[in-house]
């Protein structure tokens, strides 16, 4: 991309985008009726032998249904492929914007045209570096023009990404789930306990399920443990995480159950029942996280 390619590109401002067409039908009161009812909107101006449209509805008139329209213009068409060989191979929508200069009532037969209207300087935004491309359709009853149509897109080179793999996310800590995390800082998986029932509960609560009771006190767990279930995750890839990867149910010795990453085996040789060791792993230098290994003797 150069200024001169700007230039280039603003030669094209002003010149037809799309073949000029006629609305599929005219203004109608079904139509009306059916848009309304979907958007929820019960004004009396919509009803009625003096019904008019609802503003927003211009572009409705205009769309060309499941078969389209005749399609792009040959100066449009010339204009996206200068900023494809720009290396401008990505396209978002960015917004659009209506014009309303007289109400639409039913039967009026609707004509419209677009042409290309502006052509930005070259812009830098957090997807890449290109130009915003607007066009603008002009719709008409008649020779009269009633409402124009806005549209803007980003045509960019999509910015180079870096290689370094994004850190973990970080879990969130809150007032009650702190202790859970302040063991861990110190290589300790706690379970909670209730001192009114005794009970073992994890995940960490602020009360106890059985009894009700507020108060609490906390137990080390062993690290040993068995497979209760599992997922392999292949998809969506989630920053940071490299599927295919195993996420496991892990049934403590204690009783609690747990969810955690299973390391230690390939994810398609994790099995229901392995038998599994606690041990703590250091993720972006500062994030420790416990994990589960499958025992040696179970492989």
């Amino acid at each position: 991309m150069s200024d001169e390619l700007g230039g280039r590109l603003k030669a094209y401002e002003g010149r037809t985008a799309a073949v000029a067409g006629a609305g599929r039908d005219p203004v109608n009161l079904p139509m009306i009726r059916h848009w309304c009812e979907a958007m929820g909107d019960a004004n009396p101006a919509y009803a009625g032998p003096e019904a008019i449209a609802p503003p927003t509805m211009l572009q409705a008139w205009i769309m060309g249904g499941l078969t389209g329209h005749e399609g792009r213009s040959q100066a449009y068409d010339e204009l996206l492929g200068l900023l494809d060989e720009a290396g401008c191979t990505s396209v978002v929508a960015t917004d659009c914007e209506q014009e309303y200069l007289r109400p639409l009532r039913p039967g009026d037969e609707i004509t419209f045209g677009t042409m290309i209207e502006s052509v930005s300087e070259r812009k830098t935004t957090k997807l890449g570096t290109g130009y915003f491309v607007t066009t603008r359709t002009d719709v008409r009853v008649g020779r009269a023009l009633v409402g124009t149509h806005r549209f803007r897109i980003l045509k960019y080179a999509p910015a180079q990404r870096s290689q370094e793999p994004p850190p973990r996310p970080r879990p969130v800590v809150n007032r009650d789930n702190a202790g859970f995390w302040e063991g861990v800082r110190h290589r300790q998986l706690l379970i909670q306990r209730c001192t009114g029932c005794a009970t073992l509960r994890f995940p960490w609560l602020p009360g106890c399920n059985s009894c009700g009771c507020p108060d609490w006190d906390t137990v080390e767990a062993s690290g040993e443990g068995t497979v209760y279930s599992y997922v392999v995750m292949h998809h969506p890839p989630f920053p940071a995480f490299t599927p295919p990867y195993a996420v496991a149910l892990i049934e403590l010795s204690e009783g609690v159950r747990m969810i955690s990453n299973v390391v230690g085996a390939p994810y398609d040789k994790v099995r229901i029942g392995m038998p599994v060791r606690l041990e703590f792993q250091s993720y972006n230098e500062e994030l420790l996280l416990p994990v589960f290994r499958i025992r040696e003797d179970a492989t």
